[in-house]
């Protein structure tokens, strides 16, 4: 095990390449500073799972030492100063990673306590410890969640608790190829704690209670491959064939008629986990994440103006990509008439040789453009493994398409085909794209990207990377080619909001059976779908709310007898607040609390006259997702601020079905992630504090921090006290701007913000910032309403490096209950960042803080995504707190 300590000037990155875990990476400001990281390095000794032995000469091995500092190593007789050799040992036999994989879709919602129960029973008969039995529980129904994994507890009582406070996921249907994929991918991992290195057995027990929703072939093998044994346990409901497949051998497959009945396989159980010859584990490679990445370029003469702005914008993704044979691969081709490759996936193996080729290659030219042709060659002739394609040796498939105008062929075929192979497609196109077309193409409605022209691109820049990473490092799961998504059961409560103007009239057949053709594929009722309609133009009206009807036939009745009511004014932002606080409320039906996903679908046919980015904000923070659909003058920028990456355009019947089944896969998605937000449908309170960066580093970049706060308090409910803001900078030392009880109206806190001046001095003592947050800005007497149960939320912009270590100061705020986001400069410490946050997910990098409005969107999405939570003592290891985000 390699662990680096750096000391001021160290090379962050080239520390981070050093070791084989980020985690044993440590940062002090001076030698002086080293005490915790003394700590931390002796703790991740004394827990590994690695020992150094003595050996004769024949490098027989003579005894092993229990504890690192009582070991030497001897050749011969002779101490050597150096060991020359390392032996990882396994530890005990009987130990095992074994890994629970539940059926959490809604088939099993009435029995999921006899799913939880038989776990227990099986804990209950099992060896929990650090060198003993390990476990970890996943929940699947069309996606995966791991409620815990391999590391999490080591003790029996831990793992209990943990099993008897599962939630019931929900969801439909039950993909369970995807669910064995993720469990490969993201628990039988060293980083979710699985010891396949060490030799310990992997197993999976799986529970199904119906037929799979997608193929299951290729997981299972690769799940077989690296040696994890399943135990597979299914219904009468499920598919026996499937289920003997699945398991390790025939007999690891096991019958009973329903889940109350599973207590009577629990003692076949434990003998199948108990069967240590049965058990080898296989080598794998953990460290060989791999991406084939193909730029498919608008080569035409739509895009001859904006070539360059493509180019510079590819090569900004290849510079932050691993090329090489074993890391990713890149292939570029541009397309017309028809596609040609300036160079396969194979071609270059280092990224120099790469941006050398990008660099010098020259645009097409032609036209007419076809896409749908395209999309063919690039399937059948840059994916393919002769030219580099790795799709079979578990890489993942990548294409960027950028178009500047419509396509001449049709783009429905290939799309499908290429996302039935798993590759993802991102797509960009300018306003002379047909939107329709791009969100066919695109992989999911948020893999599609929108701007004016191509000199915009650089503006996505940072959210086109993040789709990629996270591409790349979580499973996606696609609903299998043979399903239909349109007949899938929907839980959710949707909400059309219809400009009912003079405008829309030439439009009103289309946009109203439009609505209609949508109801007639869900499954209403009080426990499946809910659909209320409401109508605007000068003021809103609604038609029907979510809980006025709970028979489809009614529901089309209905929509069968309504006209558009007229009115010459469009206020949009009007609408959207009477939809937010009249009709997604309990009283009108919401089941917003319940976790039911809350949808609004805006179809619009002009620009609002009214602001509509505070009340969408207001909206989004309240646990809403918003989709827009356009027609006839309906202003597409506008759509995009009320909807990014989620909204479409209806000409004509024919777009129905692809429309359609876009926003019910979207709204399918959302199930298992939905929780509560912050607006009037929920009562949560939050104590926003932004600790900033005021020192004379930042003086040039000040009012685009003062500007960034502004725009996300804007989305705050600080009308209602349900959101509370203090703002506090640091240098050498930390002063209060406006504490939480400073103002109560957002006015207030706006004007106070746009005043706000740089406090100057240098340098920056995060750590002591930190602190002073702690006992001086959180607490009760400065406005704190943590005893009230508000979330209490850090926001900490840095531009530099501290002098002072944030370590502890921060891991005390996070005992304490607070969340905290951390945002950095290239100037600041990325390590430090990581310390600092909650999560590496609430870590965020900009080049300087001119390019905060960047991550914009991104950080309000994450607080709006952060739900109070009860903080728990843990066991011997003090304040456990639980995080929930969403994104």
């Amino acid at each position: 095990m390699i662990f680096v300590v750096g000391i001021k000037n160290a090379d962050i990155l080239e520390m981070q390449s050093i070791t084989q875990e980020a985690s044993q990476v440590f940062l002090a400001a001076d030698s002086s500073d080293m005490s915790d990281t003394e700590q931390e390095i002796l703790t991740s000794i004394q827990t590994s799972q690695k020992y150094v032995a003595t050996t004769a000469s024949d490098g027989k091995i003579l005894t092993v030492c229990p504890q690192l500092d009582e070991c030497l190593v001897f050749v011969g007789g002779r101490s050597l100063n150096q060991p020359t050799c390392l032996v990882h040992l396994a530890p005990d036999p009987s130990s095992r990673d074994i890994v629970f994989l539940i059926d959490g879709s809604d088939d099993s919602q009435r029995r999921f306590p006899d799913i939880t129960d038989f776990v227990q029973r099986i804990v209950r008969d099992l060896s929990i410890g650090p060198d003993s039995d390990h476990l970890a529980v996943v929940q699947y129904s069309s996606t995966a969640e791991i409620n815990f994994n391999l590391s999490r507890f080591m003790t029996e009582d831990d793992v209990l608790e943990a099993v008897d406070g599962l939630t019931h996921k929900g969801g439909y249907p039950k993909n369970i190829g995807a669910a064995l994929q993720y469990v490969r991918d993201h628990v039988f991992t060293p980083e979710s704690g699985s010891r396949i290195r060490q030799g310990v057995p992997q197993m999976l027990v799986l529970l199904s209670g119906g037929r799979s929703g997608d193929d299951i072939r290729t997981s299972v093998r690769l799940l077989k491959e690296m040696g994890v044994s399943i135990v597979a346990i299914g219904t009468s409901d499920a598919d026996t064939l499937e289920l003997q497949t699945i398991s390790h051998e025939p007999r690891y497959a096991l019958s009973v008629t329903d889940y109350e009945e599973l207590s009577t396989v629990k003692q076949d159980v434990l003998l199948l986990l108990r069967e240590p010859s049965q058990h080898v584990v296989h080598s794998v490679d953990f460290d060989s994440k791999k991406s084939d990445v193909v730029f498919l370029i608008d080569g035409s003469y739509d895009s001859r103006n904006g070539f360059e702005e493509i180019r510079a914008f590819i090569q900004r993704i290849v510079e932050n990509l691993n090329v090489s044979q074993n890391g990713d691969q890149v292939a570029v081709v541009q397309y017309s008439r028809d596609a040609t490759a300036n160079f396969y996936l194979n071609s270059y193996s280092s990224k120099s040789d790469v941006l050398s080729s990008i660099r010098t290659m020259r645009h097409k030219l032609g036209r007419p453009l076809n896409i749908g042709k395209a999309l063919e060659f690039v399937k059948d002739h840059v994916f393919a493994a002769s030219v580099g394609g790795r799709g079979a040796d578990r890489a993942s498939q990548h294409l960027y398409l950028f178009s500047g105008g419509r396509s001449g062929d049709d783009v429905r075929g290939p799309a499908q085909i290429l996302k039935a192979k798993g590759i993802k497609t991102l797509s960009i196109g300018t306003k002379n794209a047909d939107t329709l077309e791009m969100q066919t193409v695109a992989y999911t409605p948020g893999h599609y990207f929108f701007v004016p022209n191509y000199e915009n691109l650089q503006r996505i820049h940072t959210s086109v990377e993040t789709k990629l990473r996270d591409s790349q490092e979580t499973t996606e799961f696609t609903t299998d080619t043979s399903t239909d998504v349109e007949t899938e059961h929907q839980k959710a409560d949707i909400v059309f909001l219809v400009d009912g103007s003079d405008n829309m009239q030439p439009n009103e057949r289309l946009i109203l059976e439009f609505v209609t053709d949508f109801v007639k594929k869900l499954e209403i009722g009080p426990s499946k779908a809910q659909v209320a309609l409401v109508q605007y133009s000068t003021e809103p009206t609604a038609d029907f709310t979510l809980n006025r009807y709970s028979v489809k036939e009614d529901t089309l009745n209905h929509l069968s007898n309504v006209k558009l009511k007229g009115g010459g004014s469009v206020n949009t932002g009007r609408a959207i607040d009477f939809v937010r606080n009249t009709i997604f409320t309990a009283s009108s039906g919401s089941r917003l609390q319940q976790g039911v996903p809350q949808v609004l679908v805006l179809a619009s046919g002009r620009k609002s006259e009214d602001d509509i980015l505070r009340p969408v904000g207001m909206l989004k923070n309240a646990g809403i997702v918003v989709f827009a659909v356009g027609v006839g003058s309906a202003d597409r920028s506008e759509m995009e601020r009320f909807a990014p990456g989620a909204w479409y355009f209806l000409k004509e019947s024919s777009d129905f079905p692809l429309v359609r089944q876009q926003l019910l896969s979207a709204t399918a998605a959302l199930r298992g992630s939905v929780s509560p937000g912050i607006g009037s449908s929920s009562t949560m309170k939050r104590d926003i504090v932004f600790l900033i960066d005021g020192s004379d580093d930042v003086r040039n970049t000040f009012s685009t921090i003062r500007e960034f706060i502004a725009n996300l308090v804007q989305n705050f409910d600080l009308d209602h006290e349900q959101d509370k803001v203090a703002v506090v900078q640091y240098s050498n030392k930390a002063e209060i701007s406006f504490g939480l009880d400073s103002f109560s109206t957002k006015d207030d806190v706006l004007q106070h913000i746009a005043s706000l001046k740089p406090k100057g001095g240098r340098p920056q003592y995060i750590g002591a910032a930190l602190q002073f947050v702690k006992d001086k800005v959180f607490v009760s007497n400065a406005g704190g309403r943590k005893n009230e149960g508000a979330q209490q939320i850090l926001v900490v912009l840095a531009g530099g490096r501290s002098r002072d270590s944030p370590r502890g100061p921060a891991t005390a705020l996070k005992r304490g209950g607070v969340v905290i986001l951390a945002v950095g400069s290239k100037q600041s410490n990325s390590a430090e960042m990581q310390a600092i946050s909650s999560d590496t997910d609430y870590t965020y990098s900009v080049p300087d803080f001119v390019n905060l409005p960047r991550i914009q969107q991104l950080l309000m999405r994450r607080l709006t995504g952060i739900k109070s939570q009860e903080t728990t003592e843990g066991k011997g290891e003090g304040l456990k707190v639980t995080y929930i985000h969403s994104g």
